[in-house]
């Protein structure tokens, strides 16, 4: 799997981060945003790539200055994702970085855990109204998709292409 991201800017991936997906040929966006939506770290891959196995490179990467001074910050208060980041490599990464898990559970995992009794174990716990501000996420997705060049994957290279979604994000963080 190709990926490229903000560590290696100049490394072009073999497949320029085109893949088959159900509409053809397609390139994955994957970010980690603010409260505000402002993206903190993006990479990309063939759209056939899962979104759960790139949770690690992104939080891998994340750095966000102090405005102080210090060292950068690494790890964000909580992670709001949705149900296909509910496995359970997942909740242990973010346990393990003791990073607040906001992510329900999906009705098969539900059942399979019943249907154990009490082998199955607790619940994770989830906070319905901490979920509700996911949509920031979305709606950063949608503030890229607003661009023809970035919504059509127009570009050959997959590092023009980033180069485009970084320039997007740096018009983003400036609005705001």
């Amino acid at each position: 799997m190709g990926v490229i991201r903000g560590a290696d800017p100049g490394a072009e991936p073999l497949d320029h981060a085109l893949g088959r997906s159900r509409g053809g040929l397609s390139t994955k966006i994957h970010q980690l945003v603010d409260g505000q939506g402002r993206p903190l770290v993006i990479a990309l891959t063939a759209g056939q790539a899962g979104d759960s196995p790139m949770l690690p490179v992104l939080l891998a990467d994340l750095a966000v200055a102090r405005l102080g001074g210090g060292r950068p910050r690494t790890r964000p208060a909580a992670l709001l994702g949705d149900k296909a980041y509910s496995s359970r490599g997942t909740r242990e990464l973010l346990r393990r970085k003791r990073i607040t898990t906001v992510i329900p559970q999906p009705s098969d995992q539900i059942a399979h855990r019943q249907r154990r009794g009490s082998a199955g174990g607790r619940p994770p716990c989830f906070d319905a109204d901490r979920y509700r501000g996911r949509n920031v996420i979305e709606r950063s997705f949608n503030d890229h998709k607003q661009w023809r060049g970035l919504a059509t994957r127009y570009d050959k290279l997959a590092t023009i292409y980033r180069g485009g979604i970084v320039l997007r994000a740096i018009l983003i963080w400036l609005r705001q």
